[in-house]
This record gives structure tokens, C-alpha cells and sequence, in this order.
């Protein structure tokens, strides 16, 4: 696997890793506090999540749904130039569609093969609508059922291994979650005015997303505030 340090990340080396191999991995990208703040941010979360319901979510795999109302961890993430950069390039205009904790519990068998962009009815040859970022917060290895990015098997540990998917798809297309219900808008009015676009309180050019004739942002911060 190809792998570029934060310290070396530019967007032009993480673009062209997309292009030529379809994946980019940055190290350290986040900081050692970050990355145990966030641990520690899902812990009471996962303590009351249930494990998946299907083959596809895993019977022993736990998915934190509504990710940016229950922990803020993430905002910093979400919005990282680095990462905001990549989307200008890859995706022009978008926004969060399936922001996810990720718990793989021991004995988790593995998914198949997939990609995400495929619940849109779009043609293999259209450009691409969806970036998924992967946050790791334990390590990612094959023993632990590490995401897989070629073809390949997995041996299964006896300790979960703990990851977070940012996923953003082009900002004119439906995300797979609908943020606006699951974030509280009292939640969301305090978010960074980034993170509350991304979220969808926000414009697609020239008009599409508005509220009433206005910037959806303005609509947030009236009906919370008054």
C-alpha cells in the first residue's frame, strides 16, 4: 500500500494517488490527542449501540449512525483543508452522505466486495460522485479485518478495531443519510458554518437547497433562534 505522511500530504500527491490507484493513505493525519479524544468520544456511544441488523451491517459489527449528534469529535475531520482540498478537485461541489462509526467486533465476517457510489443509478463511465474517507482509530491490519482495498481474506482477531467513514458525495445528489432530521437543529446551529454546509444547509449552484427563497443557513439560525 501506497502511504504518504501528513507532513508530505499535498492535495496534488492525494489526487493523483485517487487517479492512479484509486486510494490515498495519509499517516498521522490526526494527532495523537485527536485521536484519543475521538476514542474516547464513541466509547459511551458504542455502549449503547446494538450490533447490526443484517450480513451487510455485520451481526457483530457496530455502526454509530447520526455521527454529528452524538460526538464532536469529528468536525475537525470533517473539515480538514487537506480533505477539503481533495473534494474541491475530485467532487467540485458536495457534502456529507453517510458519516459512520465502525465497530468490528472478533468473529465479523467479511463484506464483499463493493462500492459505495453504487446505490446511484449513474453509468460506470460517469465521473465520480462519491469520496469515502476512512478515519482509523485503532490499526487497520489484515489480521483485524482491515478495509479491504484489493481482493483478499481476512484472519479475525480478539479485539475489536474501531474506525470512522466520512463519506461526501457531489452536493446535487441525496445523501444516504438525511442529516437535517438527524442532527437537532439546535445541534446543528452551534457547528461550524463549514461543517453545517456540508451537513446540507447549503446552496448547490445556482439555487438548488433553498429554503423559501433563501440560503438554507439563514432558515437554521431563525428557527432555532427564533
Amino acid at each position: 500500500m501506497r502511504r504518504i505522511a501528513a507532513s508530505d500530504a499535498t492535495v496534488d500527491a492525494v489526487v493523483a494517488g485517487l487517479e492512479r490507484d484509486g486510494y490515498c493513505a495519509v499517516e498521522g493525519l490526526l494527532p495523537p490527542d485527536g485521536l484519543a479524544a475521538a476514542r474516547a468520544s464513541l466509547a459511551e456511544v458504542l455502549a449503547a449501540t446494538p450490533e447490526g441488523r443484517n450480513d451487510f451491517e455485520g451481526f457483530r459489527t457496530q455502526r454509530v449512525y447520526a455521527l454529528f449528534a452524538k460526538t464532536r469529535a469529528f468536525d475537525g475531520p470533517a473539515t480538514h483543508p487537506l480533505l477539503l482540498g481533495v473534494l474541491d478537485r475530485v467532487l467540485g461541489h458536495y457534502q456529507l452522505s453517510a458519516p459512520t462509526g465502525i465497530q468490528i467486533g472478533p468473529g465479523e465476517k467479511a463484506q464483499f466486495l463493493h462500492r459505495d457510489d453504487q446505490i446511484y443509478p449513474l453509468p460506470p463511465t460517469y465521473p465520480d460522485v462519491v469520496v469515502n474517507t476512512m478515519w482509523a482509530l485503532d490499526d487497520f491490519t489484515e489480521a483485524n479485518g482491515a478495509t479491504r482495498i484489493v481482493p483478499g481474506s481476512h484472519l479475525w482477531t480478539d479485539r475489536p478495531r474501531l474506525g470512522v467513514i466520512l463519506e461526501y458525495a457531489a452536493a446535487w445528489l441525496r445523501p444516504q443519510e438525511n442529516h437535517l432530521l438527524a442532527v437537532p437543529r439546535e445541534v446543528a446551529a452551534e457547528l461550524p458554518e463549514r461543517l453545517q454546509e456540508l451537513l446540507g444547509y447549503n446552496i448547490y449552484p445556482p439555487f438548488v437547497g433553498y429554503v423559501d427563497g433563501r440560503h438554507p443557513r439563514r432558515s437554521l439560525t431563525q428557527s432555532v433562534g427564533g
